[in-house]
């Protein structure tokens, strides 16, 4: 029988943060009309395309090539990180992504309740956005401190769906055992087929519109499916319940 849950890592952009279709270009033109004026939406396109390069290039490679970092990005396109033009674009830009990064209302509660039970929370996420961008929406929320691990792969070699990023994971919450970590996310492909690989137990929370160029076809079943996120703890607890002993 698998022990009881001793960990669950969570996925961030549509699971902890509610999924928003969102149109790129525009959130990349808040920061080129700061940056260059007179070239905005040309440069706007261009931050774009050097992001979703580097997006491709993950996923291409089953997640063996990291996310990469902003930084990436920026250089791709000529930036100079060190201007004062790029530090008040920056601000911008992460400006126009705040309406779109409020963590869901059931996080708070639901890491207070995993914490009290002595369960350690995690979170990994594929990202190109340092560490400190996370940090600062979870502050802002009330979340940070009530995480125990995190693992962004802008810092990482590798991204979802590889099992060194879970295994990461797992370091960073203090867990050896996969058996006892679970993953929750949004994304069969990256999340549930990534975790399950590793021998974690994955919850899919279905209710991201993931835009047909960022899935990968994979013939995967979920541990659990969860409606809403607070659903989680339902479905942990009653996990260990059953691996008590009779």
């Amino acid at each position: 029988m698998t022990g009881p849950v001793e960990a669950v890592v969570f996925d961030w952009g549509g699971t902890l943060t509610p999924w928003h279709s969102i149109d790129l270009v525009s959130q990349w033109y808040a920061y080129a009309q700061v940056y260059d004026p007179v070239h905005g939406a040309e440069l706007a396109q261009r931050l774009f395309d050097a992001e979703e390069s580097l997006w491709r290039r993950q996923r291409d490679s089953a997640g063996a090539h990291g996310t990469g970092h902003l930084d990436e990005v920026f250089a791709e396109c000529g930036i100079d990180v060190d201007s004062w033009q790029h530090a008040e674009a920056i601000d911008a830009y992460l400006e126009a992504w705040d309406p779109h990064t409020h963590t869901d209302p059931d996080v708070v509660p639901l890491f207070e309740a995993l914490r009290g039970d002595g369960i350690r929370v995690g979170v990994l996420s594929n990202t190109m956005w340092p560490r400190t961008h996370h940090e600062a929406v979870f502050a802002r929320d009330g979340v940070l401190g009530l995480i125990d691990g995190a693992i962004y792969t802008s810092e990482t070699p590798t991204g979802k769906p590889h099992a060194d990023s879970f295994h990461a994971a797992m370091t960073a919450v203090g867990s050896t055992d996969p058996a006892r970590v679970v993953f929750v996310g949004d994304r069969p492909w990256d999340d549930v087929h990534g975790a399950q690989q590793v021998g974690m137990r994955a919850i899919l929370v279905p209710h991201s519109d993931i835009p047909d160029h960022q899935q990968v076809p994979v013939d995967v079943t979920p541990d659990a499916v969860v409606q809403r996120l607070g659903d989680v703890l339902a479905v942990v607890r009653r996990w260990n319940a059953a691996a008590q002993p009779a």
